[in-house]
């Protein structure tokens, strides 16, 4: 007897720039027409001349990380995320974040580029990272896209996965 276990999760590293946030949209047809579960995830660490312990400062780089995991995923999905979507914010580096994540994805998707790309630049050094380490799959997004403007998902479809 076969049993059908629920697929791992795509997983879609957003980090609020213009391609992470169609990354994430375009994975969620992705994610529907394979019938998997959706997860963004956002990274965050302190910046180098920061003193976390310094009680002078009330900006916090985790409530920045959330803030911007919702304004992206508003943006993407125009306040209503499909169905069997989550979304983390996890301390760390983004790319060692999101090869961790690998581990328990059935797809990873980056944006080309983030904040800190240097114009000409193919990829940026997370997307670089998780191409050549993730352990799943890597759809590594360019922007500006050009696929059809439709509603209808991508087809796709993909054997279950045993147990």
């Amino acid at each position: 007897m076969t049993d059908i276990v629920e697929p791992f999760p795509i997983v879609v590293g957003v980090d609020g720039s213009a391609a992470s946030v169609e990354a994430l949209s375009y994975a969620a047809r992705i994610a529907a027409a394979l019938e998997a579960p959706l997860t963004a995830v956002t990274t965050w660490t302190y910046p180098v001349m920061l003193d976390p312990f310094d009680p002078g400062t009330d900006w916090s780089p985790e409530n920045d990380a959330q803030r911007c995991l919702l304004d992206a995923v508003r943006a993407a999905f125009q306040g209503s995320p499909p169905e069997r979507f989550t979304q983390s914010v996890i301390p760390g580096r983004a790319a060692e974040v999101l090869i961790e994540q690998s581990d328990r994805a059935s797809m990873l998707v980056v944006g080309s580029r983030g904040h800190g790309g240097f114009a000409g630049l193919l990829l940026g050094s997370v997307s670089a990272a998780c191409a050549a380490h993730a352990r799943c799959p890597v759809l590594v997004f360019h922007t500006p896209m050009r696929y059809p403007a439709t509603s209808e998902a991508p087809r796709l479809s993909a054997a279950p996965r045993r147990s």
